[in-house]
């Protein structure tokens, strides 16, 4: 098992701290000295999630703070406690997401719900953090992307899906979209000489509540799978599925833009080594490009600003 390297000293925020590989990352994170933020969308379940981990880990540093990634007003709210503490933030783990949900749904902002999740929230967090980060002697940036990445497009012409929604094309385009992100940021990162760190990671295949979260978003049953738990597919527990993610975050050994997953069987289990990304990611100038469209949607540019009073309509959204 991966061991994490001494966090004595450091504040760590966690989006999705109270389940899966959020849950799993905060309690080692926390057992190798971190202060924990527990970013949460129900405090409630964040401090069941806590207790847990206090049950395990006694003595771990941890506070729930809720945050809604998908809800804009509600990131900037959760920045503004933490920018009100006056302390840095040494490392943000952008962890959660929603994965294919069976219909199309939005966003209080009126933006398709995975790329409004998985995204377009965690790329506000992270502009509007970046101050904060930036006091920081040694700040990173970890991004969880997805293998399903590497089948993902940028479709400009309809980034909200609103013309013919897909759960998967619209889940493969969130996660390119945060693997572009991170690509981008570790580019900007170098080119200022800033001393951020920008990587990201996936986990392969890890057996966590994020397969049936979202598919049974909306529906009064939930859905039941033909292999019940079952898989054709090698696959793994949380515990060695958050190793990318962890490596990504606090080794001395990640690098500026690095990628990390899974190194076993078809790249969807076993121990860490860092990936080749996928031709998806490669389009020239695709990474910026798309940073400008989200700076444009968001209302959020990387000096931690905001471009605008309110928040721009996307194509096709209804409100």
């Amino acid at each position: 098992m991966y061991k994490v390297p001494d966090q004595s000293g450091r504040r760590v925020v966690v989006t999705g701290a109270n389940s899966g590989t959020g849950k799993e990352a905060t309690k080692r994170l926390a057992a190798a000295g971190a202060h924990v933020v527990m970013a949460v969308r129900t405090p409630e379940k964040g401090g069941v999630a806590r207790a847990e981990i206090l049950r395990e880990v006694p003595g771990a540093e941890l506070e729930v703070r809720r945050i809604d990634l998908a809800d804009l007003s509600s990131i900037h709210s959760f920045v503004d406690g933490l920018i009100a503490d006056g302390r840095p933030i040494d490392t943000l783990i952008n962890n959660a997401g929603v994965m294919a949900p069976p219909k199309r749904f939005e966003t209080p902002d009126g933006f398709e719900l995975q790329f409004g999740s998985n995204f377009l929230g965690p790329f506000a967090l992270t502009n509007l953090l970046l101050p904060v980060l930036l006091n920081s002697g040694a700040p990173r940036v970890a991004t969880m992307s997805s293998g399903t990445a590497n089948f993902g497009r940028i479709n400009f012409k309809d980034l909200q899906s609103t013309g013919n929604y897909s759960p998967f094309r619209a889940y493969a385009q969130s996660k390119l979209a945060d693997m572009l992100m991170a690509q981008h940021l570790a580019a900007v990162a170098a080119d200022q000489r800033w001393n951020l760190l920008s990587t990201y990671a996936h986990p392969g295949y890890t057996r966590t509540n994020l397969q049936t979260s979202g598919a049974n978003l909306g529906r009064e049953k939930p859905r039941r799978r033909l292999l019940g738990d079952r898989t054709l597919l090698p696959s793994q527990d949380v515990t060695q599925g958050t190793e990318p993610l962890l490596f990504a975050a606090a080794s001395p050994d990640a690098v500026q833009g690095g990628y990390y997953g899974p190194g076993g069987k078809f790249g969807l289990v076993g121990p860490t080594k860092k990936v080749e990304p996928p031709r998806t990611s490669r389009g020239v100038d695709l990474a910026a490009s798309l940073w400008t469209v989200a700076e444009t949607l968001t209302g959020t540019t990387l000096a931690g600003t905001t471009l605008a009073a309110t928040t721009p309509r996307p194509a096709g959204g209804i409100r």
